[in-house]
């Protein structure tokens, strides 16, 4: 379907990635990997057509259709959802309306026997065959169908879109994109606006009814689910494996310990053909011999081993101070707005050392009543914070508060206490601030990387009860895994707000449901609610039915 043949991106004399060529077919469901960085997002872009290659170029047949999903939109106003989402079908409604006034010129004209009437015919044929052969008679329920399972309510259908927040709007153009059921799907961290509910709903959509899909996520749980191939980008060059993503991170790991086993005998030749060369060049019996070797040397092509994978580096929470035994305590808590109900009836007791998450749809309550619990919004009912609580919270407006002038570094030296100081340098690499990026301002760095630098911040500050909404949401795979490991040693208390199954599974033992204003307690891990809550849909649907 798309064919990359010798692809190549240079910036400013550096290059991002050179010779690479692959093919994608007809259901080939592809996670595109690598550091954050690699070039993941320029290959999206070329592959979509928002960007041109150096050299080197992508071809596909005539009528492919691709849609592509950046991970920033520039959206435009004046549209209700249902509006904005059925522009999926205005190419549909474009070729209805010309054929519509081909059958109406038809009726009109009378040279029945003419060149140019036969055009016509031949014409509004084609283009009826095409027209009916695409089955949007139904388009109307494609679209409320694709926005409830994005996460929408009927209520939300024909509200303007410029009440909702970016991460909303996402999900709109995600819907357009669905709708249009292309050819080729291109979709650059989908994950990130979408609630877990959602997420499985977009993961049964590819499985079942997509055709090639283009992924980059941060989500391994959802990269599993829905990948049946993975090509790695890595140092300018691509490596194309048939498999999952935890397949080939077995995979990848044979090849790294291969690799870097050649590396080693190659250097170990090198050493030994300059050791002659050396030994020999002005030995006339052995001129023929050194000049072989030098050639030898000069035509070699050298291994490069992979940069080496930081993700084993172990990040400890500085030790705080003990809480006391229940560090929050809820009763028949309520919170509303105006008429508006946000949350009711909510009562929960966590015990010091709990980790639990708040889960649900957007818009649900979990944010409300974590600024409950900071006490910075008033509400109904009671919320006590325990004995010698000291709270480390982390929003996604936490970047804002970092001071703009100081560098990275400094920002992670002034909170850096005891042997962690030794090693400040190794924690910014595995956040992605190694080298020259930790002298960089931070008035200059871009949203997700105060994103990771306010994060980084708090792991370094003496806290017992950790209060996170959706830290993941900027970090790649390796980073995520730093900081989950941090998060199952720390000896505090700690409330997750995520949508990420794959970070919370093995962190969390206790799961908080948020929905339709009620707060329900599930005693379980992450795996066996999202079981059960699957099982609790399906007997809904058969109610229903």
């Amino acid at each position: 379907m798309i064919s990359v043949d010798g692809l190549a991106v240079e910036f400013s004399g550096r290059t991002l990635f050179e010779n690479i060529s692959f093919q994608v077919n007809e259901k080939d469901r592809i996670a595109l990997m690598g550091k954050n960085g690699a070039g993941k997002s320029t290959l999206l872009k070329i592959l979509a057509g928002v960007q041109k290659p150096t050299r080197g170029n992508v071809s596909a047949p005539k009528d492919t259709v691709i849609a592509y999903l950046p991970q920033h939109l520039m959206t435009e106003d004046g549209r209700t959802v249902r509006e904005e989402a059925s522009l999926a079908f205005e190419q549909l409604f474009a070729m209805e309306k010309e054929i519509e006034s081909l059958n109406k010129e038809l009726g009109e004209r009378t040279d029945y026997e003419s060149d140019e009437y036969m055009a016509l015919i031949e014409k509004v044929s084609a283009l009826s065959e095409k027209f009916y052969a695409i089955d949007n008679t139904n388009y109307e329920e494609d679209v409320e169908r694709t926005l409830l399972g994005l996460g929408f309510l009927r209520s939300d259908f024909d509200r303007q879109t410029s009440d909702f927040s970016g991460g909303w709007r996402m999900r709109i153009e995600l819907a357009k994109l669905l709708l249009k059921k292309p050819d080729v799907l291109l979709l650059d961290e989908p994950t990130n606006h979408l609630d877990i509910e959602s997420i499985q709903w977009l993961e049964d959509f590819i499985v079942n009814s997509a055709k090639a899909v283009i992924v980059i996520s941060h989500d391994r749980a959802f990269v599993d689910n829905i990948t049946t191939r993975t090509i790695e980008v890595t140092m300018g060059r691509i490596y194309d494996y048939k498999v999952n993503y935890s397949h080939y991170l077995e995979l990848r790991k044979e090849r790294r310990v291969q690799q870097q086993k050649a590396y080693e005998e190659q250097q170990k030749m090198i050493a030994e053909t300059k050791d002659f060369i050396e030994r020999f060049k002005g030995t006339y019996s052995k001129t023929l011999q050194v000049q072989s070797r030098v050639k030898m040397l000069e035509k070699l092509e050298l291994i490069e081993p992979e940069e080496v994978d930081t993700s084993a580096l172990k990040i400890r929470f500085q030790p705080a101070p003990r809480s006391g035994n229940y560090p929050v305590i809820v009763e028949d808590l309520q919170k509303a707005y105006d008429d508006k109900v946000i949350i009711s009836g909510v009562n929960m007791t966590i015990e010091r050392g709990d980790k639990v998450a708040f889960v649900g749809r957007n818009g649900e309550g979990k944010s409300t009543l974590v600024k409950c619990i900071k006490n910075e919004i008033p509400f109904d009912g009671k919320c006590q914070i325990g004995h010698n609580v000291q709270i480390g919270y982390f929003a996604q407006n936490q970047a804002s508060l970092l001071d703009g002038e100081l560098t990275v570094f400094e920002t992670i030296d002034n909170v850096a206490q005891g042997d962690i100081r030794t090693k400040i340098k190794d924690l910014l690499g595995a956040f992605m601030f190694g080298g020259e990026a930790s002298l960089k301002k931070v008035k200059v760095l871009s949203g997700g990387e105060k994103t990771r630098l306010a994060l980084l911040k708090l792991l370094l500050e003496p806290v017992n009860l950790l209060i996170l909404d959706e830290p993941t949401n900027h970090l790649d795979l390796r980073t995520k895994d730093i900081l989950k490991s941090a998060l199952q040693n720390f000896e505090g208390t700690i409330i997750l707000v995520s949508h990420d199954r794959d970070f919370l599974d093995g962190l969390v033992s206790k799961v908080y449901e948020f929905g339709g204003g009620k707060v329900r307690e599930h005693l379980s891990t992450i795996t066996e609610y999202l079981k059960e809550k699957k099982m609790q849909n399906l007997r809904e649907l058969e109610k229903r039915s």
